[in-house]
Order: C-alpha cells, then sequence, then structure tokens
C-alpha cells in the first residue's frame, strides 16, 4: 500500500545524513516538481502518513492578501497538498483516489504560518463507499483553527 510518492517520502526521510529537516526539504521540492502548483505558495511538508498529512504554508509576502494574513486560497491549496499527502500514503494498490470537491469555513485570521492537517479513518479506506470525505482544518502555532473543512475524494478501482 506504498505509492512512488510515499516510499520517497520514507526514503528521503530515513537516510542518516539527509534525513530530518534536509530529508523533509529535498521530499517537498520533489513533490512540488511532480505537481508544479504546489511550489507557487513555498510550502513544506511535515509528515506523510496512512491516514494522515501535514504541510505548511508559510507567511510570506506571496501568500500574503490585502490586509497581511495568508490568504485563504493559499491556505486552501496547502490542506488539498496535504490531503494529496494522505491519499498517496494510505490508498490500496487496488484503487486510485481523485478530488471532487472542497468545502471549507474561515474561522479567524492567518497571521501567521498555517500548519494544514488531512486526517482519515481507516475504515474509510477499507471500506466500498467511493465517496471519502478527509476532514481538514489550518491552524497557527498558538492552536487557533484559522480554517476547518472536508476534503471529498473519489476513491475507486484501478482500471486494469
Amino acid at each position: 500500500m506504498t505509492t512512488q510518492l510515499h516510499a520517497f517520502w520514507k526514503s528521503a526521510n530515513s537516510l542518516p545524513v539527509i534525513g530530518g529537516l534536509l530529508g523533509k526539504r529535498i521530499f517537498t521540492a520533489a513533490y512540488t516538481l511532480k505537481a508544479p502548483y504546489f511550489g507557487s505558495f513555498a510550502p513544506r511538508v511535515v509528515d506523510m502518513r496512512p491516514n494522515y498529512g501535514e504541510v505548511v504554508v508559510p507567511n510570506r509576502r506571496r501568500n500574503r492578501n490585502h490586509i497581511g494574513t495568508v490568504h485563504a486560497i493559499a491556505v486552501c491549496n496547502g490542506l488539498e497538498m496535504a490531503m494529496g499527502s494522505l491519499a498517496e500514503a494510505t490508498v490500496p494498490d487496488s484503487k486510485r483516489w481523485l478530488p471532487k470537491g472542497m468545502e471549507v469555513a474561515y474561522l479567524a485570521k492567518s497571521a501567521g504560518d498555517v500548519t494544514c492537517v488531512a486526517e482519515t479513518d481507516q475504515a474509510q479506506w477499507d471500506g466500498v463507499d467511493p465517496d471519502l470525505p478527509v476532514r481538514v482544518r489550518g491552524v497557527l502555532a498558538d492552536g487557533t483553527v484559522v480554517v476547518e473543512g472536508t476534503i471529498h475524494l473519489w476513491v475507486t478501482p484501478k482500471k486494469r
């Protein structure tokens, strides 16, 4: 149940010299080559494992809106990247996934780096329902949830 992306995550973070922070940076750079749009907001992949993905959207000028906070769309892009990390680490070898929609609520101003988290339960992936909701949230360092919602996936058997 390991995709190429997930296998690369594990190897980039387990090498004695490269692992840790440098391994995460190398992985993030490779991920943004696979999905180039993600590179537009300078993300940092923090964690990728079955049923969990975590990406930081930094509070940089390129990600700010007219009031100086991290733009909601940059946060949504981080949520989507976290969801993709989770999906790549969780999807069974016999299935494929496609995003089909996102619903989010903007709850507070994002006046700092935003940690974007995506979570599922293994039972969702083991079931037969192709509609798989992924819980997502964006959180500041002080614990303030700035965005919360659901990204819906369509999970179907791979074509043979």
